[in-house]
């Protein structure tokens, strides 16, 4: 059965199709979690993430994603923690892949078992420019688009119990 239209000016309806994703939360030996810069948004902190492709199963898209975007190989990753169910749609009503209007991501809590001289931002196809370790609760919404802000406040509240303002 087909939606009705919805009346001028009323905001999109939810997206029909989210991309399954997943992001890599790494955390250090000293507690501290892992955010690195946008290389083409300056002041863009986040948490490695990708979309799990075809015949993947999330944990493989996992170790891909943060060896590709990070150069961390998957001996050096340590699943510790997971949480799904977390959806966000495109700014603007964006389809991604002419086919997707948002994204549903399951993060991963992950020890992380290198040291920073084992990251290698420019493994594959750089996406960041650098990285730093923080205090979960030193983690700043205004860091991420305003379209990812409600996501990113319930994975600190269900991983670390925070509540970011």
């Amino acid at each position: 059965m087909d939606s009705p239209p919805a009346a001028p000016g009323a905001p999109p309806p939810d997206p029909i199709l989210y991309r399954p994703n997943v992001a890599a939360i790494l955390r250090n030996a000293e507690q501290k979690i892992f955010v690195a810069e946008r290389i083409n948004i300056p002041g863009a902190w986040q948490f490695p993430q990708g979309g799990v492709d075809e015949g993947e199963v999330p944990e493989q898209a996992l170790f891909r994603e943060v060896q590709e975007e990070i150069g961390v190989p998957p001996e050096l990753v340590r699943i510790v923690q997971q949480r799904g169910g977390y959806r966000y749609s495109f700014a603007k009503g964006r389809l991604k892949y002419g086919l997707f209007g948002g994204q549903e991501q399951t993060y991963y809590l992950c020890d992380y078992l290198g040291t920073d001289a084992d990251i290698r931002l420019d493994a594959t196809h750089q996406e960041f420019a650098t990285f730093k370790w923080i205090e979960p609760a030193e983690f700043k919404l205004d860091w991420v688009p305003r379209f990812k802000r409600a996501v990113y406040a319930a994975v600190m509240r269900d991983f670390f119990g925070l509540e970011l303002q």
